[in-house]
């Protein structure tokens, strides 16, 4: 059990997978009081094992490792392949990239991923699109590791809880990324943070962390309020100094507010929520392969975007709240938001 009320600051900052996390935005996070965080769903064991020990090497604060649970998936007919590829060859980019459809498989097995998590040891291992295998559950907790999972509604929560894990990220509606419901093709409640937070601290016995929408110290204060042990914040840290977003993405949070951020399965074949962009708008009703196929499909354009400076075609996930983003180093933004979190206790 991970002790959330032995923190300097009740703050996790959120698992981005994809490469904005890092080793010294991560240490900063943790130095500075809260807990630093790592999406490795996409990452080899080699480079989950090199980010680890490079973080551990900056900080004795608490680590927290991310992983999505894959669901078996297999590619459509050759017509919806097809389909799906005429879609993203027909974007109007300037510059070259590849789309073809990859071969399984799709991705990578877990327990090869998660070999560098009990070599190293990080304080939390959480899970998002469900329940892991509960045998992964019980290798971390026999480690001393403290194990959560993303959960979107109450029943997800109480599924949660019945794996026996030591506590549930409530991921309201408002949250930027991939959204972390089980099932993408069920129905989903869009419940807010707070409203899930909520419910969840009525229904279930286990702490519950608080994620979507939450920017300052207030909104923390509002989601312990609502009975949550801590907050979960990833748009806020994002523009940080030691953030490894894009320029494009940074530019985009910071003086695109007009676009607002919206749901779409074009990047990735899983509503995630970013900016709205040309690329959102033009695969709008177009043919997406599964999850995570389109997202190794998508990856030779999000590249040539990023390599061009070219925020209409990244996938530049953002909470709701974007337009409330800051520019400052980790430590200034904790030391902000902790500021802001006792003055809204007050």
């Amino acid at each position: 059990m991970f002790n959330f009320s032995k923190l300097g600051v009740p703050i996790i900052q959120a698992p981005m997978a994809g490469g904005t996390n890092n080793p010294l935005l991560a240490s900063e996070v943790s130095n500075a009081g809260g807990v630093g965080s790592f999406g490795f769903s996409y990452s080899t064991p080699q480079k989950i094992s090199e980010d680890l020990a490079a973080t551990r090497a900056l900080t004795n604060g608490p680590i927290n490792a991310n992983f999505f649970v894959f669901s078996p998936v297999d590619l459509p007919s050759q017509a919806i392949q097809t389909q799906a590829i005429e879609a993203l060859k027909n974007l109007p980019v300037e510059g070259d990239y590849s789309v073809s459809t990859p071969q399984a498989p799709f991705y990578s097995a877990i327990e090869d991923q998660l070999n560098p998590i009990w070599a190293h040891r990080p304080e939390i291992l959480t899970f998002h699109f469900g329940v892991p295998p509960l045998s992964l559950i019980e290798k971390a907790h026999s480690l001393g590791i403290a194990v959560g999972i993303t959960a979107t509604s109450l029943k997800e929560g109480k599924a949660v809880e019945k794996a026996g894990v030591d506590f549930i990220v409530a991921q309201g509606i408002e949250a930027g990324g991939h959204r972390g419901i089980f099932d993408p093709d069920g129905e989903d409640e869009k419940l807010s943070a707070m409203e899930l937070t909520k419910q969840l601290v009525k229904e279930c016995s286990i702490p519950v962390v608080t994620a979507g929408a939450l920017m300052n110290g207030a909104d923390i204060a509002n989601a312990l309020k609502a009975g949550a042990v801590a907050a979960q914040l990833g748009t806020a840290f994002l523009c940080c100094d030691e953030s490894t977003a894009s320029l494009a993405h940074k530019e985009f949070l910071l003086k695109r507010h007009s676009r607002g951020s919206v749901f779409t399965t074009g990047f990735s074949g899983r509503p995630a929520r970013g900016i709205d962009n040309e690329f959102i708008q033009l695969m709008d009703g177009k043919v997406v392969l599964p999850f995570p196929i389109q997202n190794t499909m998508t990856a030779s354009l999000r590249q040539l975007a990023v390599r061009t400076n070219n925020g209409e075609y990244q996938s530049l996930w953002a909470g709701q709240d974007y337009s409330r983003t800051r520019k400052l180093n980790a430590k200034s933004l904790m030391l902000a938001l902790k500021e802001e979190l006792f003055i809204a206790l007050d």
